[in-house]
């Protein structure tokens, strides 16, 4: 019998309060959540991914990430920061802030190295707190040992391609899964036909891929497994069909944990054609304004920082800014270069963007496509057109590059930031722009910014970058007819 949930409710609705100030949510939304924290059972309320609670309740994604970043920054919720395994969608590592995150894992039920980038197989969700309210994935060493290796050690958001979740059929594969006492053997039985054996510790430090061949066995077949070290492939073997026993050492002073699963023939470990259902990556989070702004303390701490495969890069820049300075004087320069940085942050995340940072007075912005990083900078150019109908002198001018590639997220200045060559073409297709001229790169000019362009004067160039040796391929959105 299942056992009511305890709530904390003081603290709750204070929280609730809080985030219910922080900024303007859309009707019902924080009551749903609040309906989640208190009705939901423990599975609902462990490892969140936005994506679903937002597809299951008809939301917006991009509220619901704010949303759950808010509350997370109140304490409602903790945020978890997991490396899964693209093969088996188990969860190899998970950590609880970014500093901890790093490129390089091994996946124990495989026997694989992964390396990890920010665009996939980095995975951000969100568990409730203790302090609201506690559920059993908050003390993972009092869970039982299949619940360890398959609910906290497992995501479900791995899929087969008719939707079944894979863990469902590693459960039904898995014939004995226990506890490994320390400085004890653990004896595990099972019953195999043709096929294989994988044996599995999710701490690494054993691991077994047995045949299954020949004739049945008539006598009682014993198997010896060491749990001591950090080991990296399966130990091979050959077994007869019929009842194999192992007999599983743990040669540690701390518990461990095994399970063995008997795999049909033909079956290949890490093969299974796996997909994942939408979730919250890295680096979706770090464009995610809301992010940056609350989490301002979470830096990538590896000296090699974490990579992005596909990002895209937005710079702007006002044109004679120098000459504005000595034209109203340092305050009143500083007070509008202030504002359009606030009128620029507003539109970036209005477009699913976020400011990585300024320079003077210029700035560089993140997008998850181009389409969005175009569209940005098209309303940038107009907002500030508009702004500047109350200003004498047409006193901002802006100009805009965009481009799009691999990087490196790294920590700059105890700030998280991008690193690598599409920073500098980036920066250098700014360069080229005029007077309220947008110009984007051939990487990042894709159909679907070829399509939201065609009531836009565009022509293409060819243009020599400084610092850079091939000639560059950009597309320059024409500044607008003066009225």
């Amino acid at each position: 019998m299942l056992m009511p949930a305890i709530v904390r409710e003081d603290l709750l609705d204070e929280r609730l309060a809080k985030l219910e100030t922080a900024r303007s949510w859309s009707p019902r939304l924080l009551s749903r959540l609040e309906t989640h924290i208190r009705s939901a059972d423990d599975d609902a309320l462990f490892r969140i991914n936005p994506f679903t609670f937002a597809r299951e309740r008809s939301l917006r994604e991009e509220e619901v990430i704010d949303l759950l970043l808010y509350a997370t920054s109140l304490g409602l919720f903790g945020m978890d920061w997991l490396l899964l395994c693209p093969k088996c969608s188990c969860v190899v590592e998970s950590l609880r802030s970014l500093e901890k995150v790093h490129s390089h894992y091994h996946c124990p039920a495989c026997q694989v190295d992964l390396e990890a980038s920010l665009d996939e197989h980095i995975v951000i969700a969100f568990t409730v707190s203790p302090e609201i309210r506690e559920i059993e994935f908050h003390h993972p060493e009092q869970l039982s040992a299949h619940d360890y290796c398959f609910k906290y050690g497992t995501t479900r958001d791995g899929v087969l391609p008719d939707g079944r979740p894979f863990v469902d059929i590693k459960i039904a594969l898995t014939k004995a899964v226990s506890y490994l006492p320390p400085g004890q053997t653990t004896r595990m039985t099972v019953e195999a036909k043709e096929g294989s054996i994988l044996g599995v510790s999710p701490e690494g430090k054993a691991s077994l891929l047995f045949s299954v061949e020949g004739t049945p066995s008539t006598i009682d077949q014993v198997a010896h497994v060491l749990f001591e070290k950090e080991v990296r492939e399966h130990l091979p073997g050959i077994v007869a069909p019929g009842a194999v026993t192992f007999d599983v050492r743990n040669a540690t002073t701390e518990r461990g944990t095994f399970w063995l699963a008997v795999l049909p023939p033909g079956t290949k470990v890490g093969q299974a054609p796996i997909s994942f259902v939408p979730f919250l990556t890295g680096k979706r989070l770090l464009t995610t304004q809301a992010f940056r702004d609350l989490f301002r303390s979470e830096v990538i701490r590896g000296t090699e920082g974490i990579s992005v495969k596909d990002i895209t890069l937005l710079f702007t820049d006002v044109k004679g800014s120098t000459a504005l300075y000595d034209r109203i004087g340092d305050l009143n320069a500083f007070a509008l270069v202030q504002q359009h940085f606030e009128r620029l942050q507003d539109i970036t995340t209005r477009f699913r963007g976020a400011i990585i940072k300024t320079i003077g007075d210029a700035v560089m912005a993140a997008f998850l496509n181009p389409a969005d990083a175009v569209a940005a900078g098209l309303a940038m150019r107009a907002d500030i057109a508009g702004f500047n109908q109350g200003q004498p002198d047409r006193q901002l001018i802006l100009k805009i590059g965009i481009h799009k590639g691999a990087a490196i997220a790294v920590t700059l200045n105890e700030r998280l930031d991008y690193f690598g060559q599409i920073v500098n073409v980036a920066a250098r297709i700014q360069h080229l722009a005029g007077a309220d001229e947008i110009y984007v790169s051939e990487e990042a000019y894709d159909q679907s910014v070829e399509a939201a362009l065609k009531a836009f004067s565009v022509e293409a160039k060819v243009a020599k970058l400084r610092g850079i040796e091939q000639d560059q391929r950009v597309f320059c959105i024409s500044a607008p007819a003066a009225k």
